[in-house]
């Protein structure tokens, strides 16, 4: 059974004629309630300068009866959110989600990707790109887990990787992390890799991958990542576990990628900082490996179908793609592209 049949086999299309159907009764102004315009005998147009639409604004810009409208934002089918008992919609995300819905997407020609950075899913975007030879574009920007997450809430990624502690606790970190956002429940989360996280030092360290305990001292020049990073999250944990905190280090930079992290090293700006095997090796540095960690792809359930989204997994089934994880290092495939979490299937409160 392939990729698209199996996992996600009951979601439904996000076009029109299945998902918002005709009005179940009732025109939108007799179910809305809305006074109608003395003038002409309808209602009033829905406002443009308020950022937020209500359950009739909503119904009366889509033509539907507002207990459909009630039932899209409880279904999570529609981007909504809950505001002392009251249903809101940001006006933006909606708008995106009807072009979304017409014609399967206006917008499948190209996957922006946001998060976590990665040196594996970099290296995949390029040779992707190069693949399609314009026809279609992969675009990659490196913001970490959190604020990745904040910018695939509001509409304006596709896609955002992850990683948010060990792999062994990954089942129930993700989630916890990804529920804090609006419109999770219409997100899936699918395994890209395990991978190899740890510390990246300078080649003259490399004998402190025996005892780490020498990086604590004040001649140690620190490079750390930014609060909301998942490298910064592994650093801050790794730390308590020998009885130190992040203040403690001597920081000379704050890095906002993992491949910053390991350049700062290879320049000598800093000695060591959190980060992956793969962002080593991509410099040639020594490494401290301390755990592996789950590097998951968030998405939203109608960008899991498109074709760009199911290529990138194809692709690391192949022998080139294998072979790109292997000359990186650090990587375990063999979970690639299996669907761990859906957020219409998740409890919630």
């Amino acid at each position: 059974m392939s990729r698209l049949s199996s996992p996600l086999g009951v979601i439904p299309s996000q076009g029109f004629s299945s998902e918002l159907g005709a009005p179940s009764g009732g025109s939108v102004a007799e179910s809305s309630g809305e006074p109608l315009n003395a003038a002409t005998g309808r209602q009033a147009p829905v406002p443009h300068d308020n950022p937020f639409l209500t359950v009739q604004e909503v119904a009366r810009l889509l033509h539907l009866n507002e207990k459909k409208i009630y039932q899209l934002a409880s279904d999570g089918t529609m981007p909504a959110t809950k505001v002392t008992g009251k249903w809101l919609f940001p006006r933006r995300l909606v708008e995106q989600w009807i072009l979304e819905s017409s014609h399967h997407g206006v917008l499948a020609d190209r996957l922006m990707i946001t998060g976590s950075d990665d040196p594996l899913l970099a290296a995949l975007s390029m040779r992707l790109n190069q693949q399609h030879a314009g026809s279609s574009f992969y675009g990659m920007s490196v913001t970490g887990t959190r604020l990745g997450l904040d910018l695939l809430s509001q509409g304006r990624a596709d896609v955002c990787a992850i990683h948010w502690g060990r792999a062994e606790e990954a089942a129930l970190r993700h989630p916890a992390l990804i529920r804090g956002h609006d419109g999770y429940r219409q997100w899936v989360m699918v395994r890209l890799a395990r991978r190899t996280q740890g510390l990246i030092i300078r080649n003259d360290d490399r004998h402190l991958s025996i005892d780490p305990s020498g990086l604590f001292g004040s001649q140690r020049r620190w490079a750390v990542r930014q609060e909301g990073a998942g490298s910064q999250r592994f650093l801050q944990e790794w730390l308590s576990g020998h009885q130190m905190r992040a203040e403690q280090l001597n920081t000379l930079a704050i890095a906002y990628s993992e491949r910053e992290v390991a350049s700062m090293v290879a320049r000598g700006e800093v000695d060591v900082g959190p980060g992956t095997l793969s962002a080593a090796n991509e410099f040639g540095l020594g490494f401290v490996p301390v755990c592996e960690e789950a590097f998951d792809l968030v998405v939203p359930r109608n960008v899991y179908f498109r074709d760009l989204f199911q290529g990138l997994l194809d692709y690391l089934a192949t022998p080139n793609g294998i072979q790109l994880a292997q000359s990186l290092g650090g990587y375990d495939l063999r979970e690639c592209g299996q669907l761990i979490w859906r957020g219409d299937a998740a409890q919630h409160d």
